[in-house]
C-alpha cells in the first residue's frame, strides 16, 4: 500500500478522503499521492493539475476539466468521471478498474499500461489516445469513438465494441478474443458484422 499525503491543503481547499470540492478552481494544483478517496470533485477545474501516484479510488469527478492533467498511476478504482474532460491526459498505469467514463473525452490522452477492466467508455471519444498495452478486459465501449487510437498489445478480451469507430486505429498483436465488434467500423473503413 502507498502512503497517500494526508491533510493537504491546497488553494484554501482541505484535501482528504471525502472531501466535497464540486466545482472548485484547482488549476496547475500539486496533488501528487494526495488522498481524495470518495471525494466529490464533480465539475472541478483540475487542468493541468499534477495528480500521480493519487488516491482517488471512488471519487466522483462528473464533468471534470482534467484537460493536460497528470494522473500517472493515481488509482481511479470505481471513480466516476462521466462527462469528464480528460483530453491530453497522462493516465499511463493508473487503474481504472469499473471506472465509469462514459461520454468522457480522452482525445489525445496517454492510458498507456492503463487497467481499465470492467471500465464504462460507453461513447467516449478516444481519438488519437495511445492504449499500448492498456487492459480492456470486459470494458464497455459502445460507440466509442477510436479513430487514429493505438491499441497495439492491448488486451480487448471480452469488450463490447458494438458500434464503435475504429478507422485507422493500430490493432497491432491486440488480444481480441471474444471482442464483440458488431457494427463497428474497422480500421480500414469497412463495417464488422
Amino acid at each position: 500500500m502507498r502512503g497517500y499525503r494526508q491533510g493537504m491543503e491546497v488553494n484554501g481547499y482541505k484535501i482528504e478522503p471525502g472531501a466535497n470540492l464540486t466545482g472548485v478552481n484547482l488549476v496547475g494544483a500539486n496533488l501528487r499521492e494526495a488522498n481524495l478517496t470518495v471525494a466529490n470533485l464533480s465539475g472541478a477545474n483540475l487542468r493541468g493539475a499534477k495528480l500521480t501516484d493519487a488516491n482517488l479510488r471512488g471519487a466522483d469527478l462528473r464533468t471534470a476539466n482534467l484537460v493536460d492533467a497528470n494522473l500517472r498511476r493515481a488509482d481511479l478504482v470505481g471513480a466516476n468521471l462521466e462527462g469528464a474532460n480528460l483530453e491530453g491526459a497522462n493516465l499511463w498505469g493508473a487503474n481504472l478498474t469499473r471506472a465509469k467514463l462514459t461520454d468522457a473525452n480522452l482525445r489525445g490522452a496517454d492510458p498507456r499500461e492503463a487497467i481499465l477492466v470492467d471500465a464504462s467508455l460507453v461513447r467516449a471519444d478516444l481519438a488519437n489516445a495511445n492504449l499500448t498495452y492498456a487492459n480492456l478486459e470486459r470494458a464497455s465501449l459502445e460507440r466509442a469513438y477510436l479513430v487514429d487510437a493505438n491499441l497495439t498489445r492491448a488486451n480487448l478480451w471480452g469488450a463490447n465494441l458494438t458500434g464503435a469507430n475504429l478507422e485507422g486505429a493500430i490493432l497491432t498483436d491486440a488480444n481480441r478474443t471474444g471482442t464483440n465488434l458488431e457494427g463497428a467500423t474497422m480500421p480500414d473503413g469497412t463495417v464488422h458484422d
